[in-house]
């Protein structure tokens, strides 16, 4: 298991499906796993009934205990998918990503979804993608799916970077030219998968 983290924007979708193609054209069978808390689509339904976003549709209690089990379901369908077929899977966010994104916003609750999420195996390698928010503002714009305020890209990196776990991750320039990027995580890779 190889877990790609990181703010919005900062390209661990992207990187993450084309790590999993590349690991496959070399022989070594990948599956990019997404797992993702639903954000998009609450956001969607919130603004159909006419509320601003998800936590604005199912408040500030209930929302976050929602995005940690949509999260929770991505997360055991990797690892079910993965150890059934033995592929490698290449995890775009893992259990971090919601303690981050519920730190940058304030919630309660943490504790008990990290003690909820320790039954989930920690990937052999933590790639975060250290992107400025800045630059991962502009690409969530470029993107045209949602937006995201420059305070909360703030937020959620310094969430990241206070992370206990975040000295064993492996931290890689997501600023940097995507090739370049992709570059650094198979030089990252290669040693786990033998080739």
């Amino acid at each position: 298991m190889i877990a790609l983290v990181g703010v919005d924007g900062s390209g661990k979708s992207t990187q993450a499906r084309a790590l999993a193609r590349r690991l496959t054209a070399r022989g070594i069978p990948a599956t990019y796993f997404e797992n993702a808390g639903g954000r998009p689509l609450w956001n969607r339904l919130a603004r159909a009934l006419g509320r601003a976003d998800g936590p604005a549709l199912f408040g500030r209690t209930l929302y976050p205990a929602l995005e940690a089990t949509v999260r929770a379901l991505a997360m055991a369908r990797a690892v079910l998918v993965a150890r059934l077929t033995g592929r490698t899977a290449v995890l775009d966010r893992w259990t971090w990503c919601q303690d981050v994104i519920m730190a940058a916003r304030g919630d309660r609750g943490r504790r008990a979804v990290r003690a909820g999420y320790a039954i989930f195996p920690r990937p052999a390698v933590v790639c975060f993608l250290a992107t400025s928010p800045e630059v991962a503002q502009r690409r969530v714009a470029a993107r045209g799916i949602d937006t995201e305020e420059l305070a909360h890209l703030r937020a959620l990196d310094a969430a990241y970077r206070a992370l206990p776990e975040f000295g064993s991750f492996v931290v890689l320039d997501g600023d940097a030219d995507p090739d370049e990027v992709a570059a650094a995580l198979d030089r990252t890779v290669s040693p786990l998968v033998g080739r």
